[in-house]
């Protein structure tokens, strides 16, 4: 039996390892023709996570790759910045380069974890978050025990909000169902981190 449980526990973590895993691609730059045939064969089901992969999955099948480029640049990018500004600081400070960038740089540094050689963004972007709570969860970027710390601390403050605007924003189309993939995995984040140990 316990066997059992070890191995629902580690098949539970290997999907939300996968989960922000996915979120975190979907963040970084814009899905290709592959992954967006990929995504529209994913099923969902009644559960909030359910109707969420569902939802990803028919506005992959109705994307257009180039349509797609335009809206992540009018997302993320735009001509002096895009409609949202996806960073720890922006959100909890309303400027970039502040406090919760400082704070999140000396936790990776205890954990030896770095950005990429190349990579512009500011490691509180939220598609470097997701990536590093994935690798956490996993184990490739730490121990799976400090995951939840690291969830609580760069995350939760915030990142909700942020899916919840990406759902809303003008410029999105495909983008909505990220946003709705991204604020159902946060909350179901927020509702583990509540139970009772």
């Amino acid at each position: 039996m316990a066997g059992t449980d070890a191995a629902q526990r580690d098949a539970v973590e290997a999907e939300r390892a996968q989960l922000f895993s996915l979120v975190a691609r979907l963040l970084s730059a814009v899905p290709d023709g592959d992954l967006l045939r990929t995504l529209a064969r994913l099923a969902g089901d009644a559960s909030p996570l359910g109707q969420a992969i569902g939802g990803l999955a028919r506005a992959a099948a109705a994307a257009e790759p180039a349509a797609l480029d335009r809206e992540f640049f009018d997302l993320f990018t735009g001509v002096g910045r895009g409609e949202l500004l996806p960073y720890a600081s922006y959100y909890l400070t309303g400027f970039l380069h502040e406090r919760p960038l400082a704070e999140l740089r000396g936790d990776l540094a205890r954990l030896g974890i770095g950005r990429s050689k190349g990579v512009a963004e500011p490691e509180d972007h939220i598609a470097f978050l997701c990536e590093t709570l994935a690798g956490l969860i996993e184990g490739r970027l730490g121990t799976p025990e400090q995951a939840g710390p690291f969830f609580q601390q760069h995350m939760r403050p915030w990142a909700a909000r942020f899916f919840a605007d990406l759902e809303k924003a003008e410029a999105a189309q495909f983008y909505r169902s990220v946003g709705a993939l991204g604020r159902v995995a946060v909350e179901i984040e927020q509702a583990a981190a509540e139970l009772p140990q």
